[in-house]
């Protein structure tokens, strides 16, 4: 084809060159990965939590808000169904952009209706262990999210959820402050592990800070400050 012919091409509406499309997709990808925290994002198979998974969050509240917090703070909203003992104060504390987050507490007895309405206009919709969501029901909500580019993160006992596309977990959580009983709380490291399905099957580790401004570095209390709490992996919500 001669170049004649290619110009009069790509004036056409509608048509466009293979330059102009390669970099629109990789905008494309680039928008559909909402931001996490750098040492879990070295966790995420995608670096931060793709648009359209299903995403199961086991073991900790910190870390859920260790999840959402980068995504909040950049823009997005939040939604939080079936978890009547939230703390919007710590989530507060711990990064999460809390004018961007809906609380439903009590969603009613038609849960999958309401959390289908929030995947259509929220970006991240977490979903605690709620009754009378029955399984096929969970199922067709993760299709849902998948259509429509909204991450669900369902958490707690997921024993009726099916198969997510991720799940990350904390395996065991300590605390850290500055002193004998008095002092506010410094720091809570954590072991993350996340486990997936294809290239995510393999199972990746690492001992982290949930706490935004706690540092990066993980290591021995500070001199002065002594280990407050140590406990294992507990159901959220």
């Amino acid at each position: 084809m001669s170049r004649a012919a290619v110009t009069t091409l790509a004036a056409l509406d509608g048509v466009v060159t293979a330059s102009g499309m390669a970099v629109g997709t990789a905008d494309f990808a680039a928008r559909q990965v909402l931001p996490v925290r750098e040492q879990l994002g070295a966790l995420l198979p995608w670096g931060g939590l793709r648009r359209g998974s299903t995403v199961a969050v086991r073991g900790s509240t910190m870390l859920l808000f260790a999840l959402i917090a980068e995504a909040t703070a950049a823009g997005s909203w939040a939604a939080v169904v079936g978890m009547t003992g939230l703390g919007v104060l710590a989530a507060a504390e711990a990064g999460v952009a809390v004018e961007r987050l809906v609380l439903v507490p009590h969603p009613g007895r038609d849960p999958a209706a309401v959390v289908a309405s929030l995947i259509d206009g929220v970006d991240l919709i977490v979903v605690a262990e709620t009754p009378g969501l029955r399984s096929a029901e969970a199922r067709s909500l993760s299709a849902r999210a998948r259509q429509r580019g909204a991450v669900l993160l369902p958490v707690g006992r997921l024993d009726d959820w099916p198969a997510p596309d991720l799940d990350v977990s904390c395996v065991e959580q300590v605390w850290r402050g500055p002193g004998t009983g008095e002092g506010r709380v410094r720091d809570c490291q954590a072991t993350v592990r996340v486990v997936g399905r294809g290239a995510a099957a393999r199972p990746r580790s690492a001992r982290l800070s949930l706490i935004e401004d706690a540092g990066r570095s993980v290591g021995p209390a500070s001199r002065g400050e002594r280990t407050v709490g140590r406990s294992p992996a507990t159901s959220v919500g």
